[in-house]
């Protein structure tokens, strides 16, 4: 079995092993991976974090030996809190940029152990290890206000609906699985959304009856959405009421609570 390490800011993980094909999701700094195939120039990985499956070029990523990949994965985790920010990785005089939820790990002050290699950091980090806040959580998640949607995207400068509340809970050291409907099968069922509590996960289904949309909800009626782009809308039993454009986009399904 191989190793890898994402030492890019972003990387597109496709459905396919063709850059045509569908980004499905991507990778962020600091993401481990296990290397499952390899096709031409291209490997079939899966994210430690989510277990996503998915092919990147092998271009962009860093294969690593497994006591590298042991080593990194056991380290305590910080997450960027920054929308973007710089590390440095002296050994190899580069300076990498990196987005809000990418993963640091190994402190030892600003200096951060992983894959064999040291990186320096000033900004700022969520604890990994501290126990999940509300407050906190719906704190990181207007940051990402005004964030332009996505598809497959997880940055600042790019997010898709469940892209966007995986991103959030991650700054709280809570590991939520990629899609939507993967999502909705976690946490607590709650009952009525007037029984729900800021920081709950909200999901809306599309004709058919499948879960294609999530949100958090800020409570007081409201959630705070990947749709366009990250924005804030009213919600009810019934779902998203969009005030632009003066009607419900989204019937509410599910409301689950993993807080």
């Amino acid at each position: 079995m191989e190793f890898g390490f994402c030492e890019l800011s972003l990387a597109p993980v496709r459905l396919q092993p063709d850059d045509k094909s569908e980004m499905a999701t991507q990778l962020l700094f600091g993401d481990l991976i296990v290397v499952l195939e390899k096709q031409d120039k291209w490997v079939r990985i899966r994210a430690i974090d989510d277990n996503y499956e998915g092919w990147i070029d092998q271009k962009q990523y860093l294969p690593i030996s497994e006591e590298e990949f042991v080593a990194t994965r056991n380290a305590d985790a910080g997450y960027v809190k920054d929308l973007v920010e710089v590390v440095a990785c002296k050994k190899r005089n580069q300076v990498i940029p990196v987005v809000m939820g990418s993963v640091l790990r190994g402190k030892k002050g600003h200096i951060f152990c992983m894959a064999g290699r040291e990186y320096e950091f000033s900004g700022n980090l969520a604890a990994g290890n501290e126990a999940p806040d509300r407050s906190a959580l719906i704190e990181n998640a207007l940051v990402y206000l005004n964030a332009p949607y996505f598809w497959g995207g997880k940055s600042p400068f790019g997010i898709d609906c469940s892209g966007f509340t995986q991103m959030v809970y991650r700054l709280s050291g809570i590991k939520l699985l990629r899609d939507a409907y993967q999502q909705a099968s976690m946490g607590e069922t709650v009952n009525l959304i007037h029984e729900a509590g800021p920081g709950d996960l909200l999901f809306f289904n599309n004709a058919e009856g499948q879960i294609v949309h999530c949100g958090i909800y800020l409570g007081n009626d409201k959630v705070i959405h990947a749709s366009g782009k990250v924005r804030v809308d009213p919600v009810d039993h019934q779902g998203i009421y969009n005030p632009d454009k003066k009607g419900y986009t989204h019937s509410l399904r599910l409301i689950k609570k993993i807080l």
